[in-house]
């Protein structure tokens, strides 16, 4: 039996993490005649073409109301998760999208409902990336029940469209095994990152909402939960229509914390972890909890004595006329596979560190400047250089709220990064490696075992930030989500309270 002061949060992170001494023994080969196909088809349902709408403008459509509103949601719909390139594999073919996801398996679904509008009839819809069109699988009045099972949050009274992410298990699982549960929410961050930045192109604001009842969202959507289940519901403000100017509502909610959790065997720890975090209708009535916002704190967490400090304030960076360099950034997205060894110039990374960090400067370029986040007060990030011009080698803290780096020990780190990434180059050659990490402890203290979804999806909200930012400087990025979890901190010298997150890595591309 686990150990009774150990909640399941804790006990799967702990029981997924990846040891050198163990990881030989864990390594399996791929049944590729199992290989899980990473779309959802429908043999039912009407489907709405949106591809003709790609071929419009801003400009185009200005005078076009209906055409105007097609073109919004086509947009919205497109840098959010459309495909983006078709790659040759292994004889067949691997469609990228607009978000990036590990190894290719892409485990999430989009999902838009709509409580009824002059264009689109109440009911479900599943987004169809393939052919980049809507599936209307469901043709009834949904929005009460949705409503009523995200707690009557305040951003869905007024707003006719929400988004619902769901995350179809086995896709990542027949790679990752149990672990795939990090990495799920990690690429389900990326999503919801895109759809934010999509959302102020396609002049929506994305209201997240994190706290709902998962069977009944389910049960909305006629999923099988054993398979597929909610991650995240977005309210979808239209900003053309003031009334829908809303104020924001709270994020996150906590769930239980479980403690007397049976053994569980290997290849079942994501399906009970996901089922066992889930929120009843019943858990908040027992906490009675305001529908604000947390506080953020105004201080950052690590003051560390006798550490040098460097500002990192820069001018912001720009994504220019009616955000066009977005929306090409967006489009253009990959993921680095090899850096070259040059070094990044201290400016580079303090612009990305401005974007990803400090949305706050891009409201003149029509960037949402407060975007939603579900607690980032719980994520913290710790930055290695290996090769920035301007900084010396070692490990940096980066204090957001100060905005400014604090060294915290002095070495070039190359090989040990090279090792920490589970032998992957891209650690190594990187001129600098940022590491989000959480207190889980802590966390879970906070919101109860589902904060190990919050956590996850923060840290891939910002890695998406920093991927964008990355190429818009035509720099290279790649994230990643295996590691060694435990020499991390002992390596860098990062407290062991802080639980290793994601992985990004950043340079220039070979």
């Amino acid at each position: 039996m686990p150990e009774i002061d150990q909640s399941i949060a804790q006990h799967y992170h702990d029981r997924t993490k990846y040891d050198p001494q163990t990881l030989a023994s864990k390594s399996h080969n791929l049944d590729w005649a199992k290989q899980p196909v990473p779309f959802k088809e429908y043999k039912i349902g009407a489907d709405i073409d949106l591809k003709p709408y790609l071929q419009e403008t801003v400009e185009t459509v200005a005078n076009k109301s209906d055409t105007q509103w097609w073109w919004r949601l086509s947009q919205l719909l497109f840098h959010s998760y459309g495909l983006t390139a078709k790659m040759p594999s292994m004889g067949s073919a691997v469609y990228l999208r607009s978000a990036p996801s590990a190894g290719g398996l892409y485990p999430a679904e989009v999902y838009l409902v709509s409580r009824g509008t002059p264009l689109l009839p109440p009911g479900l819809y599943n987004y169809q990336c393939r052919s980049h069109s809507l599936m209307h699988f469901w043709e009834s009045d949904v929005w009460q029940t949705l409503q009523a099972a995200c707690f009557w949050h305040p951003a869905l009274e007024s707003t006719q469209l929400a988004i619902i992410t769901t995350a179809v298990f086995y896709r990542s699982a027949w790679r990752y095994e149990d672990r795939a549960y990090r990495r799920i929410f990690l690429d389900t961050g990326h999503l919801l990152s895109n759809i934010e930045l999509a959302a102020n192109i396609a002049d929506y604001r994305a209201h997240l909402i994190g706290g709902f009842v998962d069977e009944a969202v389910n049960d909305l959507l006629y999923i099988d939960q054993e398979q597929e289940g909610t991650t995240a519901v977005l309210a979808l403000a239209d900003l053309l229509d003031v009334r829908q100017n809303l104020p924001l509502g709270r994020t996150a909610l906590p769930s239980t914390t479980d403690t007397n959790y049976p053994s569980i065997p290997d290849g079942e720890l994501l399906k009970y972890f996901h089922l066992h975090t889930q929120i009843s209708s019943t858990t908040t009535d027992k906490l009675n909890l305001p529908n604000v916002q947390p506080e953020k704190s105004l201080e950052d967490k690590y003051n560390f004595p006798f550490c040098e400090k460097i500002p990192t304030r820069t001018a912001p960076i720009y994504w220019g006329e009616h955000l066009s360099e977005l929306s090409n950034t967006i489009y253009k997205r990959r993921s680095t596979r090899a850096y070259n060894g040059e070094n990044l110039n201290f400016d580079e990374l303090k612009a990305l560190l401005d974007f990803t960090y400090q949305p706050q400067n891009y409201i003149d370029q029509n960037l949402d400047p407060h975007p939603d986040h579900f607690d980032l007060n719980l994520i913290e990030t710790f930055i290695v250089v290996s090769g920035v011009q301007g900084l010396d080698a070692g490990c940096y803290y980066y204090a957001p709220k100060a905005q400014e780096l604090r060294q915290i020990r002095f070495k070039n780190f190359r090989r040990e990064l090279h090792f920490l990434c589970l032998g992957q180059e891209l650690g190594r050659d990187a001129g600098a490696v940022l590491f989000h990490t959480a207190d889980l402890k802590n966390a879970i203290a906070q919101y109860g075992d589902r904060v190990y979804r919050y956590l996850h999806l923060d840290a891939g909200i910002l890695g998406q930030r920093l991927n964008l930012a990355a190429i818009r400087l035509n720099l290279g990025v790649s994230g990643i989500a295996g590691f060694f979890d435990d020499q991390v901190n002992e390596v860098l010298g990062i407290p062991t309270d802080e639980a290793v997150i994601y992985i990004t890595t950043l340079g220039k591309p070979r």
